[in-house]
């Protein structure tokens, strides 16, 4: 107010007073003397008015301290709640914090991924000459057993082949039959004998030949399965090498992932497996890490893994089902956490401000310790803490900028309640700030079980 009514006294003066004002000495001086004179008086105004201004602007800025509330006036200058309180403990008051308390939960420490369902064993027939579909044996999706028949090629010329040398083996016995009758009666020589020997052996070969070219016209299942659905159908003349049908034998069937290079070390046969599929919301399968792939692919950094799942997890499993896979390296089941807001980082190692208990009595009061921690696997919000603390001990997650060293003096504030932890706040029972050497804040909930990412 006082800054207002300089002003407002200023601009009267400039505007009733300069245009009267006498020349100086009661003298009328020439016209350049009185313009100087004027030019001084304006520019000595506008200094006065600029730093009028500056003062009303840093009045504004920074207005007093208003009047304490009543019932204030009793409490000291560190008392919870005064300015100097809520300082931070600049005006030696203690400083409010945020507060947790060191709880166990059951942790594992696991790695997520994708991969495929695999069957047990697949394959896709093909023939290996090429000829005429004559025969079709088996029923799209049917179930078939090994050695049966499922595909007859045209077979004429290769029976007639296999006759042919049956014929010729016939001969081939008949002739060596006769020439060693006649060598023991010494009608002919031993080379005759010999000969016939030779041709009996090539006469067999070529049999062998006929037959193994006469079951290259039939196509069979080589293991126990599922067949799939045919690309061919009755009379189509098909080259070697060309798609038939696929077998797949889903007895048991795998789980192919892949996992950073890190855990290879960590990988091993026997780890269990949970599997979850996209197609099965809500369903979980257990598997068992089958083998590891000894060679590490240089493009990804990755191992491959295969896990096998047991027989009996379902019909409602298909070959190439999209899955998530979570492999489970340890389960702690008495892991202590904290809230990662209670990590403060410094110089390359992990602390945490711990709140103890100082004095006994009313002397009694709560100070910071900063202590080192080390820090284990990362659940959500948590972080679990394998050394440094023990269950119970009470953390500042929010604060540990007012807390520049040990043994600083603290209170509890909790910032749950209405009103954000401030006394008198609309809707409060009364006042949130737990003074010092009041109990620490109490756990935050009960001991829960987390779980990965992957998992929920």
């Amino acid at each position: 107010m006082e800054c207002v009514a300089a002003l407002r006294g200023l601009r009267w003066y400039i505007a009733e007073q300069l245009p009267t004002a006498k020349p100086f000495g009661g003298r009328r001086p020439n016209h350049c003397a009185a313009l100087m004179a004027n030019k001084t008086l304006y520019i000595g105004v506008a200094v006065i008015g600029l730093a009028l201004a500056s003062t009303a602007a840093w009045w504004l800025q920074n207005p007093p301290a208003s009047a304490p509330e009543s019932g204030a006036g009793t409490r000291g200058p560190g008392a919870p709640g005064t300015g100097a309180g809520r300082s931070g403990g600049t005006g030696g008051g203690p400083a409010g914090v945020e507060v947790a308390q060191v709880r166990s939960m059951t942790l594992q420490d696991d790695a997520q991924a994708v991969g495929s369902l695999r069957s047990h064993q697949s394959v896709t027939l093909r023939p290996e000459v090429s000829g005429r579909i004559a025969q079709i044996a088996f029923a799209d999706g049917a179930r078939v057993k090994r050695g049966q028949l499922l595909v007859q090629l045209d077979d004429v010329l290769q029976r007639a082949e296999l006759s042919q040398a049956q014929a010729q083996l016939s001969m081939a016995r008949a002739n060596l039959k006769r020439n060693e009758e006649l060598v023991a009666q010494a009608f002919v020589a031993q080379r005759v004998l010999d000969e016939s020997r030779a041709s009996l052996q090539v006469a067999e070969a070529q049999v062998a030949l006929a037959q193994a070219r006469l079951s290259r016209m039939r196509i069979t299942a080589p293991f126990n399965g599922t067949v799939g659905l045919r690309t061919v159908n009755l009379g189509d003349y098909v080259k070697d090498g060309a798609d038939l049908v696929n077998l797949e034998d889903t007895s048991q069937l795998t789980v192919d992932f892949r996992l950073p290079e890190r855990y290879q070390t960590r990988i091993a046969t026997g780890q269990p497996v949970r599997v979850e599929l996209d197609a099965l919301p809500g369903k979980n399968f257990n598997a068992r890490v089958q083998a590891v792939d000894p060679l590490l692919d240089a493009d990804g950094r990755s191992v491959a893994v295969r896990a096998v799942l047991p027989p009996a997890a379902g019909s409602e499993l298909r070959p190439g089902m999209f899955a998530r896979v979570t492999t489970v390296f340890s389960v702690n089941e008495t892991a202590l956490v904290v809230p990662e807001e209670a990590i403060v980082p410094q110089g390359g190692k992990q602390f945490v401000v711990r709140l103890v208990k100082e004095g006994e009595g009313d002397a009694a009061k709560l100070v910071s310790l900063r202590t080192e921690v080390q820090l284990g696997v990362r659940r959500g919000a948590q972080v679990q803490i394998s050394q440094g603390l023990n269950e119970g001990d009470t953390v500042v997650v929010a604060g540990q900028q007012r807390l520049q060293k040990d043994g600083t003096p603290v209170r509890v504030v909790d910032m749950s309640r209405p009103g954000g932890g401030r006394p008198g706040a609309a809707g409060g029972a009364g006042p949130a700030d737990q003074p010092a050497g009041a109990p620490a804040a109490k756990p935050q909930g009960s001991p829960a079980v987390a779980r990965s990412a992957a998992g929920g």
